[in-house]
């Protein structure tokens, strides 16, 4: 195939969104399968994208008083059954460790799934005192969930995360925590990933394992399904009590502690793929793209191009912006094809005519348009404009989304909404039966609880509603 046909290489994504996802994962370079079944390789574009998550969402961790640190991988499987309803809701994902050194193990080690159990753990060693609360901590690391389909980024056996877990003194605060996180997370879909973002309480059915309540954000993707992008849950006193996580309050009495646990992953990067990309590939946000700007010679052995390029690359790089000049020998359309398709936010084109005329043209991704810009103003233009770009793909995501959030006052109602690739609000009478069949007729589930009832009837039963409900089928 030529090189100027490589943008044909990613199948149509009105025509098959999921392998459209699949393609754009693959040949712009983010991600490559592992050796064993259900694991990803991410390979340098696309971990770039994951260190800027990490950068920006580990500012906000810290600015909020949590501190990291790191906790082993492997877990006594005893812990697990410490708290019944973790370990019913873990053990068919969790993968166990029988054997090592050559012998067999005295005790299985599970390979955490996510480490409420272990932190739980040392937790009650370090707890004494209402004077050593509240413990906020973070954790980087990565987690093992067997699953059995897989998709790179959104669900697979390996992946990397944040899971933050702390501890109270009492139940209002760790419930502030749990809403506090949650903005967290919704502050930085929006402002970081430009993705808007559902937030609410999740059904019994859908909450953590071993929660008391479970707070998720959701996002919609370009193909109308939900995206689970970041949870915060309030454990209550669940694993205190399995961990015996006590302290010696003000009164001199010995209590509980109040526990919370909330994370993201690199799922969240999947949801950047899917809630921008387009036809050519993807669509990044400056804020986390890799490159942010890139620089194109036309004719770059004529007139001082190089030259000019490179002084251009240097002010950028000056200024703050992640800049890439492509000065390889292959054509500018296949280069434009090649860095449309990796999604940098701006490119600049600099020719010799252009040189001539004292100016340099300017390409957003955004929206495909072009633009000219005087020579010497090029990089506050540039800065202004990957500025724009982010305010700008932001309002566009929220636009898409609100058009595609429509109500239902039936499991009919709710079963057009979402196969015409809808978020469908619905009445729910809060019983578990009338959600199962939501899911039997429709096979959305239910994704958030809105935060106002706004309807009057359950769509199943048609029993006075207890809440309005966020519909979707999801990822």
């Amino acid at each position: 195939m030529a090189k100027d046909n490589f943008v044909e290489n990613i199948a149509d994504i009105e025509a098959d969104f999921p392998q459209w996802y699949t393609d754009v994962c693959k040949k712009t370079g983010l991600v490559d399968y592992g050796p064993v079944k259900g694991t990803m390789v991410i390979r340098p574009y696309g971990y770039a994208i994951w260190e800027n998550i990490q950068r920006e969402m580990d500012a906000r961790f810290k600015a909020t008083g949590h501190k990291n640190a790191y906790f082993p991988m492997l877990i006594p499987m005893s812990f697990f059954t410490k708290e019944a309803e973790h370990v019913e809701g873990f053990a068919p994902e969790v993968a166990v460790v029988t054997h090592a050194g050559g012998e067999e193990l005295a005790e299985p080690l599970a390979i955490r799934p996510t480490s409420e159990t272990i932190i739980g753990n040392m937790y009650s060693k370090w707890l004494q005192s209402y004077r050593d609360l509240p413990i906020l901590i973070n954790q980087w690391a990565n987690v093992m969930r067997w699953e059995k389909t897989t998709r790179p980024f959104l669900r697979t056996s390996e992946f990397l995360w944040q899971e933050g877990h702390t501890v109270h003194a009492t139940e209002e605060e760790a419930m502030e925590e749990t809403i506090k996180m949650l903005g967290v997370y919704k502050e930085f879909a929006e402002n970081v990933l430009a993705i808007p973002v559902l937030c609410g309480r999740k059904t019994e059915k859908e909450k953590f394992a071993g929660a008391v309540a479970t707070f998720g954000m959701e996002a919609m993707m370009k193909d109308g399904k939900s995206l689970q992008s970041g949870t915060s849950h309030y454990l209550g006193q669940n694993f205190s009590k399995a961990f015996d996580i006590k302290f010696l309050d003000k009164d001199g009495v010995q209590k509980y502690a109040y526990t919370t646990s909330w994370g993201t992953s690199t799922r969240m990067i999947g949801a950047v793929i899917m809630a921008h990309g387009d036809a050519r590939g993807l669509v990044l946000p400056p804020k986390v793209a890799p490159e942010q700007a890139v620089i194109v010679p036309i004719a770059a052995k004529k007139g001082g191009v190089m030259e000019a390029c490179q002084d251009i690359k240097t002010k950028l790089e000056k200024a703050g912006v992640r800049v890439v000049l492509d000065d390889t020998d292959n054509s500018p359309g296949w280069k434009f094809n090649e860095w449309e398709m990796k999604g940098v936010p701006v490119r600049i084109e600099v020719g010799p005519r252009d040189l001539e005329a004292g100016k340099v043209m300017l390409f957003r991704r955004d929206t495909l348009e072009k633009s000219e810009c005087a020579l010497g103003a090029t990089v506050e233009t540039v800065v202004s404009l990957l500025e724009c770009v982010q305010r700008d793909m932001l309002e566009s995501a929220r636009a898409r989304r609100d058009e595609k959030i429509v109500s239902a006052n039936d499991a009919e109602g709710i079963l057009s909404g979402v196969e015409a690739g809808n978020f469908v609000k619905a009445g729910w009478c809060g019983c578990r039966d009338c959600e199962d069949k939501i899911k039997e007729k429709t096979n959305a589930t239910a994704r958030v609880i809105c935060d106002k009832l706004q309807h009057e009837v359950c769509a199943v039963c048609g029993k006075p509603a207890k809440h309005s409900v966020y519909f979707a089928r999801a990822y």
